[in-house]
């Protein structure tokens, strides 16, 4: 497979003038980025990489985190931890609170806010420091020990995060938070202010395409069956309320994030990240998706 020739297709073919969202604007951090910003990068099974455009610039991967966080979780807690969070899509926005009362205070899944929070509590709870732990974790499985937090994406996040600091609460007054709310909400914000490169979140994610090892050293990190149950909720969940269109265009397990990255796997075979700010009304990378389509059009591969 030429993946360089592909990517070159799709780099000419493609252009933020092509799409008409809007740079995410709530976290005022965030609204600063470039709109004009285009990359993307794929990480092989040989541990090949090919890319184009702002491939190594950092950004905020916001909730691509997520599966970070989920997979720490997982390690701490097996299968217990579906006691506190569910795992179906949740077919409402991803900061929604209306599920949470009719649902008992256990979330659809770790994906949206709400579950994502829960998460939190769990690292918060058991972790004596989750900010650091999580940096070791991803500057483990990327093989950089360079990456970090951005602290005014943080700073900016904790001085407009109005509705996690509702949800958290509104969780815990229904029984599925056990933590003080401050920390929790404290390591939230800082996981979603990670800043990281395409290149890097390909490195990272490599990981789940792999069985859980790390690709350069072997080193085993998850078990299997979990990578299994992350690569699932991927699929099903990566996305907020519009996972299902990205399974019929890009036939990928994902996740997205605010700041305009999009991460994808295919098992055994390749991770693949692209960032473009420019947001749908779902908050997925608009241009991200359609580069993924294209993709998974060219190469004649996905996992359906």
């Amino acid at each position: 497979m030429d993946y360089q020739k592909i990517l070159d297709t799709i780099f000419d073919e493609m252009s933020y003038r092509d799409v008409n969202g809007k740079v995410a604007s709530y976290i005022p951090e965030l609204a600063k980025v470039d709109r004009k910003k285009f990359g993307m990068h794929v990480y092989c099974g040989d541990e090949k990489h090919f890319c184009f455009g702002d491939s190594e610039e950092l950004f905020s991967i916001q909730s691509i985190s997520k599966v970070f966080t989920l997979s720490m979780a997982m390690r701490l807690m097996g299968e217990s931890l579906w006691d506190r969070v569910s795992v179906e899509p949740s077919g409402d926005p991803f900061n929604s609170l209306t599920q949470l009362e009719y649902e008992h205070g256990i979330p659809r899944n770790p994906f949206i806010n709400a579950g994502a929070l829960v998460i939190s509590d769990i690292l918060v709870d058991q972790l004596e420091d989750p900010k650091q732990e999580l940096l070791d974790f991803v500057r483990k499985i990327t093989g950089n020990p360079d990456i970090d937090y951005d602290e005014k994406v943080a700073q900016s996040e904790k001085a407009n995060g109005y509705r996690n600091i509702a949800l958290v609460n509104y969780i815990k007054a229904l029984g599925n938070i056990k933590s003080d709310v401050d920390p929790i909400v404290d390591f939230y914000f800082y996981q979603c202010s990670l800043k990281m490169s395409c290149k890097e979140l390909a490195q990272a994610f490599m990981i789940f395409a792999n069985k859980g090892r790390i690709l350069s050293t072997g080193e085993k990190i998850l078990k299997p069956k979990s990578v299994k149950r992350i690569n699932a909720l991927m699929q099903t969940c990566g996305f907020y309320d519009e996972a299902g269109e990205f399974s019929f265009q890009v036939g990928l397990p994902g996740k997205s994030g605010v700041g305009g990255g999009i991460v994808a796997i295919h098992p055994d075979n390749y991770s693949v990240a692209v960032w473009s700010p420019i947001l749908n009304e779902k908050g997925n990378s608009e241009l991200g998706m359609k580069a993924l389509e294209r993709f998974t059009t060219l190469t004649g591969v996905s996992v359906f």
